[in-house]
């Protein structure tokens, strides 16, 4: 099990290369289309400006990104992806931002659409580790290299670099703190995506640290919620309608989390609830309802720091092939420290 990595609105920036540190440049700039980060759940690139017919304007040089995460929508990818897209434009650079939401297939479409489109350099985040690798191998013969954040790719030797949070860890701190303030144990319910390996990395994280605490916690509810909020609420419901007395929930990540809020909720249940990433709309329920704590990343953090290894490849500079991301615990007793009007 892989302790590190794994996650709104993306971009992608691919490229041909094994993963590993690399002096060489990538392709020379071209004038391509100036493109604006916005959600798009139609799966089609949201363009900055258009010409008097409707069509894509065209910038005056400077090299093209190209962008993909699995879910646009995520306020967490939409955070990261404009962390990308103020390093890539600052550089006087275009960034093209896709949104393939949640469908490998997809992705795989619009990455194709964005390797025809003439990006240099990609972004990616897969909607699914292993589903990837055909695109991932479309960008590789067109000598486009690859940069990765939040979730690792199937196999990491396509990418030059990547970012992301030590996802085992933000699971961990959870479970901690869960064992800490319910010493007597009980019945647990886990909602994860199998598909997404940031999550599996923070379920593994999660059932780690119960396990190491010696509290009997059985975990008697396990399905795949697939990272979003609708799915997950439903998922909860028909966990907590077969097993009404647990007494913790745990979440991949906050939407799941999120979800399963509503459900307990609604069924007049109060489970303590764990998520993953620190979002200002779990932050700020902590500390007056049952949302417990969430294991905290940040995107801006991770947006940046992709972006800027990213040009310091292209400028000829070695690079680490792995850079992980603090993550931490948030709970009613620090969450003052961090805010809730945004993220950290």
């Amino acid at each position: 099990m892989k302790k590190i990595i794994s996650i709104v609105s993306a971009a992608a920036l691919i490229a041909t290369m094994a993963a590993g540190c690399s002096t060489e440049k990538a392709p020379a700039d071209t004038a391509t289309e100036d493109t604006a980060s916005t959600e798009n759940t139609e799966n089609t690139e949201n363009t900055a400006s258009t010409d008097a017919e409707g069509g894509e304007t065209s910038s005056e040089g400077g090299r093209v990104f190209g962008y993909t995460c699995m879910d646009g929508t995520n306020p967490f990818f939409v955070a990261l992806e404009n962390s990308i897209r103020e390093v890539v434009e600052a550089n006087g650079d275009t960034l093209i931002s896709m949104d393939p939401a949640n469908d490998s297939n997809t992705q795989i479409d619009q990455i194709e659409d964005m390797i025809s489109r003439g990006v240099e350099v990609m972004f990616v985040n897969p909607v699914d580790a292993d589903g990837i690798i055909p695109a991932l191998d479309m960008l590789k013969e067109a000598d486009i290299p690859m940069f990765g954040f939040d979730t690792q790719v199937g196999d990491m030797s396509y990418l030059v670099s990547y970012a992301g949070s030590d996802n085992y860890n933000a699971g961990y701190v959870c479970g901690v703190d869960l064992a800490e303030k319910v010493p007597e144990g009980g019945d647990i319910l886990v909602i994860d995506s199998p598909t997404m390996q940031s999550i599996t990395d923070r379920v593994d994280g999660f059932l780690a640290a119960i396990e190491e605490s010696g509290v009997e916690f059985n975990i008697v509810g396990q399905q795949d919620g697939q990272g979003n909020q609708q799915v997950s609420n439903q998922k909860a419901t028909d966990m907590l309608t077969a097993n009404p007395d647990v007494v913790a929930i745990f979440g991949g990540n906050d939407p799941t989390a999120l979800g399963a809020y509503t459900a307990a909720d609604a069924a007049g249940l109060s489970p303590m609830i764990y998520g993953v990433d620190g979002s200002p709309d779990v932050k700020a329920l902590l500390g007056s309802t049952m949302m417990e704590g969430t294991g905290a990343q940040s995107p801006m953090t991770i947006g940046k720091t992709i972006a800027e290894t990213a040009y310091s490849w292209l400028n000829g500079e070695e690079v680490e092939e792995f850079i992980p991301i603090e993550t931490f615990l948030i709970t009613a007793d620090n969450v003052a420290e961090y805010g809730t009007d945004g993220w950290q």
